[in-house]
């Protein structure tokens, strides 16, 4: 009677890993030679791992991953690509999301950049930080939508929020007046506070051009560019049969850092948030 009253006083506690390890302790008498001090601290390890692996779930639901991209997926093998594997391991640490900084993803349609864009969400939701990944032309629309509903500081508030908000496509087209200025204000309030990270077929060089308005063009480079990791991809795409054989995921080709600054040998260890 006693052990099924300690069950469910966890259970309405909301403690069910532990009280599934104390309900398994109690029927196997295997754990009658480890002391109190041991069995206690399994129990606790249940729970704390259980509770860890839901927010874990949740920071990888939120972020709206549409692949199943990760840095361990990367192919190291191939010859063709070259991708920089300490640049990718030192990035992979996720010291540049502690320290605020960008990482821009420079390369042609069907090189993998969307793919090594969500890898490092991925990496950075198994860190402890809020990841969001969205379309560029989706992310317009939402801020566009948000302007008219009456949402449109809430939604900004929102996107301030978040770690590391991945822009994908961004550049495919000219930006309007009102997309040049959404983006403004949304650097804005993530600089030197958040990470962004950014792809784009437009080689950073270009972007004043696309972005058009040259005073905001000056303005939203200023705070994606000097503060960021740049990493230009080349090579065939990946989505045209015939090269698919060429690696086993879509990233792992020709790639290395070319514009911005280089990152140190070992990048301080990242601050976890929860």
């Amino acid at each position: 009677m006693l052990t099924h009253a300690t069950v469910d006083k966890l259970t309405t506690l909301r403690l069910t890993a532990m009280a599934e390890g104390f309900h398994r302790q109690c029927g196997n008498p295997e754990f009658a030679t480890l002391s109190f001090e041991e069995r206690f601290g399994l129990l606790v390890d249940a729970e704390w791992t259980s509770r860890e692996q839901r927010k874990l779930a949740r920071r990888l639901q939120t972020a709206n991953l549409r692949r199943h991209a990760s840095l361990e997926d990367i192919d190291w093998q191939s010859p063709r690509r070259g991708l920089d594997r300490g640049l990718v391991q030192s990035l992979a640490t996720c010291a540049w999301i502690a320290q605020h900084r960008n990482l821009i993803l420079i390369g042609p349609t069907g090189i993998g950049k969307s793919w090594l864009g969500e890898a490092f969400a991925e990496r950075a939701c198994r860190s402890g930080y809020a990841a969001s990944c969205v379309r560029a032309p989706r992310l317009f629309r939402e801020l566009h939508v948000a302007r008219g509903d009456g949402s449109y500081l809430r939604v900004l508030a929102r996107l301030a929020k978040v770690d590391l908000l991945v822009i994908d496509d961004l550049g495919l087209a000219p930006l309007t007046s009102a997309e040049r200025h959404d983006l403004l204000e949304l650097l804005e309030d993530r600089t030197e506070c958040r990470s962004t990270l950014i792809t784009s077929q437009m080689p950073v060089k270009g972007w004043h051009e696309v972005i058009g308005e040259p005073t905001l063009a000056d303005a939203i480079c200023d705070r994606l560019v000097h503060s960021a990791y740049v990493i230009t991809l080349d090579g065939p795409s990946m989505r045209d049969p015939a090269n698919r054989g060429l690696a086993a995921t879509a990233p792992g080709n020709q790639a290395g850092p070319t514009e911005g600054p280089e990152p140190p040998a070992k990048l301080p260890a990242p601050r976890k948030r929860h």
